[in-house]
């Protein structure tokens, strides 16, 4: 029977993790960082190890070599394991952008970036899967900024980028705060959803709240667009409900002052675990100098994925809008 490369992939860093695991006493998620690192290395960096695991891990990490494998390969089979992990030690900031809408974001960078290279932000890293996602899609040469407040999930990203050979620049620290990067073409986000505590700092926002905490994916989204060159596209995922909320109303003047939208995708429910976490991709334009809105924003209510018939024919719609706006 033919095993999969993606496979072959899981059992490695799966069993490597668990004798990891098992040896450090810590969680499968950490694990799994260590036995990336090692890969990556290509040793086995933990001292305290028994001389049984060393010996194991040598014999495990000696059956694969990871050269034999393409980067999508990787991205994948690294997918899967950091989703086992989240699914032991359940936690509402340890989720993971959907393949299938992390390769739609990757088409919609792929139409809207002209340039044949740029520079590209993630303020909401997580473990680095959207974002190499997308650069994994691109046939343009990509410089990548990932910023995240999670120890282990930025330790996950940085494990990840490297087993892709991925050179991405990562911040550990809370997005929200002062960001000390360079000015970027284009940023993707899966915005992380809910209220920011830390009101002193929502204070520095126009889109603070004056009368309760602010909610964190408008102000991620008035951070992105400080950190924009003019002309900019913003590749947002965000709550079907976002233009409903009590703080809307900020919302849609902060928009009309400094950006375009580009355009609105409903992704499909059935993707979500229930319809009140559906989502879909906004996408913006900074303003800026000769920059202007397109005729009509790309408006496009998504079937299911999986449904081929009609994906192609949205598909034909979208590049149809492409020609008439973006041509």
């Amino acid at each position: 029977m033919n095993i999969s490369p993606v496979e072959q992939l899981f059992t490695l860093f799966n069993e490597t993790a668990l004798t990891l695991q098992e040896e450090l006493a810590c969680s499968y998620l950490e694990a799994l960082a260590e036995t990336g690192d090692n890969l990556f290395q290509g040793a086995i960096l933990q001292e305290e190890l028994s001389e049984l695991a060393v010996k194991r891990l040598k014999k495990q990490y000696s059956e694969l070599s990871l050269d034999n494998f393409s980067n999508e390969d990787l991205r994948k089979a690294f997918q899967l394991v950091v989703l086992k992990g989240m699914k032991e030690n359940v936690q509402p900031n340890h989720q993971m952008t959907p393949d299938s809408v992390g390769m739609l974001v990757g088409y919609l960078v792929e139409k809207f970036m002209k340039k044949p290279s740029f520079r590209l932000l993630d303020p909401a890293v997580g473990t680095g899967n959207l974002l190499t996602t997308v650069i994994n899609h691109s046939k343009k040469q990509i410089t990548s900024v990932g910023v995240e407040i999670d120890d282990i999930l930025i330790k996950l990203a940085y494990v990840n980028a490297n087993l892709q050979g991925h050179p991405i620049e990562f911040f550990n620290q809370d997005s929200l705060e002062a960001l000390f990067i360079d000015p970027v073409d284009a940023v993707i986000a899966d915005l992380p959803v809910g209220y920011y505590p830390n009101d002193i700092r929502a204070a520095d926002y126009q889109l603070k709240s004056d009368n309760e905490h602010s909610y964190s994916h408008h102000l991620f989204i008035e951070q992105s667009v400080r950190h924009t060159n003019p002309g900019g596209y913003l590749f947002f995922l965000v709550p079907n409900g976002l233009f409903e909320s009590e703080q809307a109303a900020q919302l849609h003047e902060y928009l009309k002052e400094h950006l375009y939208i580009q355009g609105m995708l409903q992704l499909p429910t059935s993707i979500f675990k229930n319809k009140s976490s559906a989502k879909s991709i906004l996408v913006l334009q900074k303003k800026g100098e000769n920059i202007q809105q397109p005729k009509e924003a790309l408006l496009v209510n998504l079937p299911s994925l999986s449904n081929a018939y009609e994906m192609d024919k949205i598909l034909r719609k979208m590049e149809s809008w492409f020609q008439e706006n973006k041509g």
